[in-house]
């Protein structure tokens, strides 16, 4: 994930640099889980492959509330609950209650279809450090993604609850050729529905989000989206604007912002690339761990093909820190041993081979990233010769 509105910040002199361990150490992190796979509505770009059906074997609450003490012991202090859509879950609250007692920063991530008046009262009381809430297009298109006419009403009902609460609420994007046109009209929802958070996602090649790569959006497309919110983000920074811009699966995105820095504020160039080095790009099986339903422990959220244990039979910390897998020793490795564009870019110290499970998706987990939208020139593979001007 690319914080851009912190590190414009930091370059705007308002917040110090983001503290990040140096690249390839050892860290806790920010762990997502899937607390259940069953969700209200089936999503074309869904990496669980959720459906509105309950689901074997998942963890109970007793083994649920073992999983969050393991996870605390392992020193981990982010946790994100998502699913499917974690508010069919029964015991969310009882969870959520008990992770906070931990002192963990604590976010929901939801649909936000099932967020109404007769539940907002608990959210609220849950005290989420955000509610991030998922928006992919306008209405239109939005329902024709999610497969369900009048879920970009009720999300937005959701938003609009959540503000009045004064819960910090965060909009979610994933960047499609049907939403990208679009994209200039969400980031005014921002301001409307006074949403704190933009996240805008590139499309990851899993789940049925891999059966929808048709819809990715083009490398101009992306370019220009990021050019947008870039554009956004420095904007409420001059404005005084409390907003947080950020970008995921997409680990090119630190050299696009870079490259948009060197035009706009060329005089704060060198101080961004060397955050963005201490940054180190992609940290999935680092800095990243997903937990599934059934409690099998992957990479990230996408990696759901691979599983380094189950958290029922080994503690969190002995999976992910003492004991981890091969797998998660090669995604360690910084910057990764990669081929193809990703091997020979000039930006691979940043980016970090950017996302892995595309390059699976592709054919080769160590091949370039098809994903990635920076050119050839920029990446240092062809030099421009210099041409002499003849003599008159």
């Amino acid at each position: 994930m690319l914080r851009i509105s912190h590190y414009l910040r930091a370059l705007a002199g308002q917040c110090p640099p983001p503290r990040v361990a140096p690249p390839g150490s050892q860290r806790p992190p920010v762990v997502i889980w899937n607390l259940l796979r069953r969700c209200n509505l089936t999503c074309k770009h869904c990496y669980a492959t959720s459906a509105d059906s309950v689901f074997r074997d998942e963890l109970d609450t007793a083994a649920a509330l073992q999983v969050i003490d393991d996870l605390h012991d392992a020193g981990v202090r982010v946790l994100i609950l998502s699913g499917g859509e974690p508010l069919l879950r029964d015991d969310l609250f009882q969870l959520s209650a008990y992770a906070r007692g931990k002192g963990l920063f604590l976010a929901l991530s939801t649909n936000g279809t099932l967020i109404d008046a007769s539940n907002i009262q608990h959210i609220s009381e849950a005290h989420f450090d955000y509610v991030g809430i998922s928006i992919d297009g306008l209405e239109a298109i939005h329902d024709e993604f999610r497969q369900l006419k009048g879920s970009f009403a009720r999300s937005m009902a959701a938003i609009r609850l959540c503000r009045e609460q004064g819960i910090r609420v965060g909009l979610r994007t994933t960047l499609t050729q049907q939403n990208h046109a679009q994209l200039p009209r969400l980031l005014d929802l921002m301001n409307e529905y006074d949403v704190q958070k933009f996240y805008l996602s590139h499309l990851n090649y899993s789940g049925r989000g891999k059966r929808s790569r048709k819809l990715d959006a083009h490398q101009q497309m992306s370019r220009e989206a990021m050019t947008l919110i870039f554009e956004r983000a420095w904007h409420d920074i001059e404005q005084g604007r409390d907003s947080d811009f950020v970008s995921g699966n997409n680990d090119a995105d630190a050299i696009l912002l870079l490259q948009w820095v060197s035009r706009r504020l060329p005089q704060h160039y060198t101080a961004l690339e060397r955050m963005l080095r201490a940054w180190g790009g992609n940290a999935s099986g680092s800095g990243i761990a997903n937990i599934d339903n059934t409690g099998e422990v992957h990479p990230d959220t996408y990696w759901w093909q691979h599983s380094v244990g189950n958290v029922r039979q080994t503690p969190f910390k002995r999976l992910w820190s003492e004991r981890p897998d091969a797998l998660l020793l090669k995604l360690r490795e910084h910057p990764r041993a990669v081929g193809g564009r990703c091997g020979q870019c000039r930006w691979l110290a940043i980016c970090n081979g950017n996302t892995r499970t595309r390059a699976w998706a592709d054919g080769d987990l160590w091949g370039q990233d098809p994903g990635c939208h920076l050119s050839d020139e920029e990446i240092g593979l062809h030099a421009i010769p210099s041409v002499a001007t003849p003599c008159a």
